[in-house]
């Protein structure tokens, strides 16, 4: 019993040492073999990847200290307020939520939902100071809080000595993945006016003969504007048909949709 008790200490705090005080940032990779879907039924997200169709986690809903935030759709000129916040020394060079290593000298910053490389004015309704940044990281994880400023994008707007400031953010447009630069402004109005984290579907029904997804397919399709299509998987059960409704702009909306009730049984699934 004390070598059990003494493995699980040293486990927790193995565990916990590799965890960031933000709450939540580490670079994962996960390799499983299986379409990747959430499950009501699970307490966590099951994410999966392969080498060629790389996608990072933290672009997916996550949760911290309990809560569950969900990364969606975000257009050119939205605009918010809140407080900002900034860190520095105690994160540099540690990783960030999308895998980069934070240099407290670059022009980035953490939030909670907005996707990454959405790149952000930020001002500061004190003094009226601005500057632009680029969302590579998650945070920060307090509620009156909305971004997490790097030292040098805190410094921009004269509020290192404040330690917060209340802020006005605009979104001015999106960059590709592995891009760390911020864009000039030519390169922006080239950029997406709109960024939206699509791909989440429903899975209404699964067979194991064609026929029958076949007629749930034709009954379903165009259900409140939604499409449905087959997926044809081979499982551990053997081959089976799979209908999916598909539309949903995010895995928000199609959590609202499935608590309607209208699907029994249905869980949300994503095709990456």
């Amino acid at each position: 019993m004390n070598k059990l008790f003494l493995f699980l200490v040293i486990g927790a705090v193995l565990f916990m040492s590799g965890c960031s005080t933000r709450g939540y940032s580490g670079y994962r990779h996960y390799k499983y073999s299986e379409p990747t879907y959430y499950s009501d039924d699970k307490s966590v997200y099951r994410s999966t990847y392969d080498k060629k169709k790389y996608s990072h986690p933290t672009m997916r809903p996550y949760v911290v200290h309990g809560k569950r935030y969900y990364p969606t759709v975000v257009s050119v000129g939205d605009r918010f307020r809140g407080n900002a916040s900034w860190y520095g020394p105690n994160f540099h060079g540690k990783f960030t939520s999308n895998g980069e290593r934070y240099n407290m000298w670059d022009m980035t910053a953490a939030h909670k939902t907005l996707p990454m490389n959405t790149i952000v004015k930020v001002i500061n309704r004190r003094n009226g100071k601005s500057t632009v940044v680029r969302i590579n990281d998650r945070g920060p994880f307090v509620s009156t809080r909305i971004i997490d400023l790097s030292k040098a994008a805190a410094s921009k707007i004269n509020m290192i000595g404040t330690g917060t400031a209340p802020v006005t953010l605009e979104v001015l447009g999106f960059t590709g993945k592995g891009k760390s630069k911020i864009p000039s402004t030519r390169q922006l109005k080239k950029s997406p006016k709109s960024v939206a984290l699509s791909g989440f579907a429903l899975q209404i029904a699964s067979f194991s003969n064609i026929s029958g997804a076949i007629k749930t397919q034709e009954k379903y399709n165009n259900t409140d504007g939604y499409t449905t299509v087959i997926k044809d998987m081979q499982g551990a059960n053997g081959r089976m048909f799979k209908v999916w409704l598909k539309g949903f702009k995010s895995e928000l909306e199609a959590r609202d949709y499935k608590a309607n009730g209208i699907f029994k049984g249905a869980f949300i699934v994503r095709e990456d």
